[in-house]
């Protein structure tokens, strides 16, 4: 079975866990503009990282046979700091139109501040002009609330529900955001949010429609193999595989497919890897001998 992880941040991740990933099934993931664990500073910081999600990361990810696509946004913790914010707000129509960026996030509430609101709302009206789906990160706090105030808002901006995502959902949300006709996914952690029990009860009970399974493993406490491993424990626990095939792959294709660039013919039909290639001189490779895949006859 193929699988797609649509929120992971492999940039905070080793080659070794995209080998891993590749070996488990892996074929395609979405990496949402993220925060680094501490503030940025300064606006070039900014640019520089959304370079490297539509740049180099894409590089690496391919080198190791994954396709890599990615979301441009203003993180709700970074928002807070207004100043800057705004600063980033000039800067992400730029990289909204770059290739392989599949929708606007991920944006939404940490601590659902006003400053949090009024930038949400500004990029809610960036994904109208510029037609992309939206990825929403509801609050790790006051999950329920956040997640109802998410929706609301984006319904006084007109924005369909079949574009966005309601991200990190648990047991207490995905009836609201299901019955709303959003898009609900789930996070995939060790220790928090869900865990692959919880999820095979959540898709038992509300079947694979609009459900989408991800891992948002980052620089934390955070598993990049959750995907496959929630996929195969459903199997083994009596989900019908269409439910799996649906829940682990196949939305994710359908929500982020919106975009136009996000389409199933380029991992199905890929480029060999031929890791000799550099990217602006740079290998992944650290004295490896490279791997080179024949181009089939």
């Amino acid at each position: 079975m193929k699988f797609i992880d649509p929120h992971i941040h492999v940039s905070a991740r080793t080659t070794d866990d995209y080998e891993a990933m590749a070996a488990a099934g892996i074929v395609a993931v979405i990496e949402p503009a993220f925060w680094l664990g501490q503030p940025r500073t300064s606006i070039g910081t900014f640019q520089d990282y959304y370079s490297s999600l539509v740049g180099f990361e894409r590089f690496r990810a391919a080198q190791f046979g994954i396709r890599h696509y990615c979301t441009i946004g203003l993180n709700s913790k970074e928002a807070n700091n207004e100043a800057l914010a705004e600063e980033v707000m000039e800067l992400l129509p730029l990289y909204l139109t770059k290739e392989n960026v599949v929708a606007v996030g991920e944006i939404g509430f940490d601590d659902m501040s006003s400053a949090e609101e009024k930038f949400f709302r500004l990029q809610l009206e960036l994904a109208k002009e510029v037609g992309l789906p939206v990825m929403v990160h509801t609050p790790h706090r006051n999950k329920k609330q956040g997640t109802t105030r998410s929706m609301d808002i984006i319904e006084e901006h007109g924005i369909p529900s079949h574009m966005v995502v309601i991200d990190h959902n648990n047991e207490e949300t995905v009836k609201e955001v299901l019955d709303r006709g959003y898009w609900a996914a789930f996070t995939i952690y060790p220790k928090t949010k869900m865990g692959n029990e919880r999820m095979v009860a959540v898709v038992d009970k509300y079947g694979g429609e609009r459900i989408i399974v991800d891992s948002s493993a980052d620089w934390g406490v955070s598993d990049p193999l959750a995907v496959p491993k929630t996929g195969n424990l459903m199997l083994q626990k009596g989900i019908p595989e269409e439910n799996v095939r649906l829940t682990c792959y196949q939305n994710a294709i359908s929500a982020y497919g919106q975009s136009g660039q996000f389409n199933e013919a380029d991992w199905l039909d890929p480029t060999p890897i031929d890791q000799r290639n550099l990217f602006e001189g740079n290998s992944v490779l650290r004295g490896q001998d490279p791997r080179v895949d024949q181009q089939e006859q």
